[in-house]
Order: C-alpha cells, then structure tokens, then sequence
C-alpha cells in the first residue's frame, strides 16, 4: 500500500475541498509579523485573548509549511501563508478534547531579508476557536493569538481563565448610565455615585466620597446596595480590566442631565479622578 507523504495528503485535502481552508473557517487566519513574544505579560494583553478564545492550547509546533495557489487565497499583500502543525502539550481551555496533533494557519510577514521566523520546535499558547467538521483543526482568533510559550504567561493565562468563569466575575461594561452627587454639610463634602449600565444588567457602581483636609475615596460596588466594605479593585484583577479597558474616557453628557451645574462639574472630576486612579489599560 502507497503512503501519502503528510504534505501531500494536506494539498490534496484542500485540492478536493475546492475553498481555501480560511473560507471554511469562516474568516481568514490572523497576520503577524511572526510569533509575539510574552516575556512579561500584560494583564489586559492576556484577558483580551482569553475572552474572546473558547480554546487555550498549549503546544510544540512541529511543522510550519508555506502554502500557495488555492490554499492561499486571501493572504494580504507581503505576507506568507503557514500551515502550522503543534503537538498538543495541555489543553487549558476547552469544552471537548482535542488530537494529540493539531493544525491551523497562519500569516506571516517575512524580515527584511526575506526570511521567515523559525517555528519549527517553537512551544506556543494558541488562543483559537473550534471548527465545525474539523476536529483535527482550529483557527486562531486574532493577530496576537499564537505567542511564545512561558512559565508566566501560562500562570497568568489560567488565572485569567479561573477568574472569567467564575460564578460572580464581573460583567462586560457597556456603558454609563445615571450619575449623582450630593454636596455634604460642610465646603468641600460630597458623594458622587456613578451607575454603569452592564452586558448581563448586572448592577455595577462607582462612588466617590470627599471629606474636607482628606484625599477622595473611591469605591466599586456589583450589587444594588453600596456598603462600607466597597473599595476600589486591585490592579490586574478582571475587575480591574473590565474599568480600565471598558469605561468611556470621559463622563458622557446625559449621565449628567439631572443635575446642576455645580454638581455636573463634581461629577465630572470624580469620574476623572476614578480612571486616574484606575490607570491605563495598557496593551
């Protein structure tokens, strides 16, 4: 019996196919200019990749092959189409098993003299969503979703992915509903709270508290009710990154409506204050 060699077997599937393997999937594979390492990474880098990736593979790659004709339809000018195969280390996020040997595309740009990044023996996180009929097969979900394997990158991944799915993980933030506030007793006293409208109607709070000779105080609170316990989230936490990387950069004007001048002013700062105090989403 003749064996077809490996890359003979994959031309001759997408021959017969008649579509190019991205057409399948419904969206043409990401482009890099080669794998992005994660070094130190981002919180905010990460969670983008987690919440939009219902798979987490962690693998070696064993063959990256350049594909042309057919299989190539779509790649953007200056790119080079891949199709890379990894043996599957661990699955850290999925539903269902995968092979022990996986496949997906990739695009990539060459360096300056033409070459291409060596990916062969290359370990990678591959943040990807299934394909239906292709068990053997997933598509990355973005540019960035192919990265350098590291010890942090994975611990910070799966915390990531404990938090997301977590009973009580904090909403998407769609956007700002009513604000308030309430000048206090004395020059300089008050309260503005701040309602944020959620993809899941959850109730979500901001509330920040001025007491004259005292710096502002500002809070977060997931319920209806704002108690004393309320305080701001913790830098790197998906609360944190629902604020940061989710509230408008300003306090849009009718959240303001209902109040006075004075007021509208307050509130202004205050929310200025809470994404001060939240600091950038960097990515």
């Amino acid at each position: 019996m003749r064996i077809v060699p490996r890359i003979a077997a994959f031309r001759a599937f997408a021959a017969l196919a008649l579509v190019p393997f991205a057409a399948v999937a419904g969206q043409v594979p990401p482009r890099t200019s080669g794998v992005q390492p994660v070094v130190s990474p981002q919180y905010a880098d990460i969670t983008d990749l987690v919440l939009r990736s219902p798979l987490v593979i962690d693998s070696v790659i064993r063959s990256a092959v350049k594909l042309d004709g057919p299989q190539a339809i779509g790649t953007p000018p200056g790119y080079v189409r891949l199709y890379i195969e990894a043996d599957v280390i661990a699955l850290i996020r999925g539903k269902e098993a995968v092979p022990a040997r996986i496949g997906w595309l990739y695009d990539v740009a060459p360096d300056a003299r033409g070459r291409l990044p060596r990916l062969t023996k290359r370990r990678v996180l591959a943040f990807a969503r299934p394909i239906a009929g292709r068990t053997n097969q997933v598509q990355l979900t973005g540019a960035d979703s192919q990265r350098d394997w590291s010890a942090p990158a994975e611990a910070l991944t799966r915390r990531i992915i404990t938090e997301s799915i977590a009973p009580d993980a904090p909403p998407r933030i769609t956007g700002v509903g009513n604000a308030f506030h309430v000048a206090g007793t004395l020059p300089g006293a008050g309260e503005t709270q701040i309602f944020l409208q959620t993809e899941t109607r959850r109730p979500v709070s901001l509330s920040v508290i001025r007491q004259p000779g005292e710096a502002p105080r500002w809070a977060v609170a997931l319920s209806e009710i704002v108690d004393e316990a309320a305080a701001p989230p913790p830098r790197d936490t998906l609360l944190w990154y629902r604020l940061a990387c989710g509230l408008p950069r300003s306090l849009p004007g009718a959240a303001l409506a209902s109040m006075e001048p004075a007021d509208q002013r307050v509130a202004a700062e205050d929310y200025r204050f809470i994404l001060g105090a939240l600091g950038p989403c960097t990515r």
